[in-house]
């Protein structure tokens, strides 16, 4: 799988005459094609746009998640919700720390599973949730560890910590933030994961920015997200409900990858990998019967990958 996506990466380069500048290790500065425009140096005009529809976005999945938290207690789980995020949900009954309560069915994959986190280690998870995943990296911990979740819905972090004083957690705190500018300081963790947020953040780079800046050199994170192999259906695009059930708002693989590198990560190995089926009802509330076949006949598609890189 490494060899796979390191691969992925050099044919991308290659493609777009992308080259790095002898020298200069995986600074972003010098990964950047000179024809490149800068953010400062594009029409200011594109750049509000830019940045008004980022905040449209991001108040957008804010809304949802924190409606989401309310309606958990419905008995139902996500579906009640309205949300595809249930369909892509994995089971996390085996893993030990795992408390069905915290669990909204909101992710697609297992991250904590892969994170090889030790004991004593300080983890950071950034889009907790209701502590779902942070409760599972605080028993790999231990007593002598650290878990910190972070999460921009305080419908969602005030869930988190109800369950951690319900389950008497002593391990595991969590903090109101944006994972673009996280409440931490530099170098702090061990470990970072998180399961199916990065795709909701329409400014990737700045993410993986962050958390190269709150790794700890030699430090390490281990991501669930949903990326994309070919091109979505205009339908599926265009749909708010498409982005906040984590399905518009996903990126390219090759793409995620390289803003992985970019960011100055090393060792970057997909460490799982599925493709997402969509039901039949939910495409249909989004394309033609037409489109519908044709995108579940495609060779693409959507897919949850888990990846891990180091600092």
């Amino acid at each position: 799988m490494k060899a796979e996506a390191n691969s992925m990466i050099e044919n991308r380069e290659n493609e777009t005459g992308r080259n790095s500048k002898p020298g200069c290790g995986c600074d972003p500065e010098c990964c950047t094609d000179s024809n490149e425009l800068t953010k400062s140096q594009q029409d200011p005009g594109e750049n509000k746009a830019e940045e008004e529809s980022e905040i449209r976005i991001k108040s957008l999945v804010k809304e949802k998640y924190s409606q989401i938290a309310v309606e958990s207690g419905c008995g139902c789980g996500t579906g009640c919700c309205g949300d595809t995020t249930n369909v892509m949900a994995e089971d996390y009954q085996q893993l030990k720390g795992y408390n069905p309560e915290a669990d909204l069915g909101l992710g697609c994959g297992l991250p904590t599973q892969f994170a090889q986190i030790k004991e004593g280690d300080t983890v950071v998870d950034l889009g907790s949730g209701a502590g779902n995943d942070a409760f599972v990296a605080s028993a790999a911990v231990g007593e002598t560890g650290k878990v910190i979740g972070i999460d921009f819905s305080e419908k969602m972090l005030s869930k988190a910590k109800a369950n951690a004083a319900k389950l008497h957690y002593t391990n595991v705190e969590f903090r109101l933030g944006d994972i673009e500018d996280m409440p931490l300081r530099d170098n702090l963790a061990d470990v970072m994961v998180s399961n199916c947020v990065l795709n909701l953040v329409p400014n990737k780079q700045n993410v993986f920015a962050e958390i190269y800046r709150v790794l700890k050199p030699g430090g390490h994170f281990s991501i669930a997200d949903i990326v994309l192999n070919g091109d979505l259906p205009n339908g599926l695009q265009a749909s708010a409900a498409m982005y906040v059930g984590c399905v518009s708002g996903a990126i390219q693989k090759i793409d995620y990858l390289q803003a992985i590198e970019k960011a100055g990560f090393k060792n970057i190995l997909i460490q799982k990998e599925r493709k997402i089926t969509l039901p039949d009802e939910v495409l249909r509330a989004h394309l033609s019967q037409e489109d519908v076949n044709n995108f579940n006949n495609e060779m693409g598609g959507i897919y949850s990958i888990t990846v891990f890189a180091e600092k």
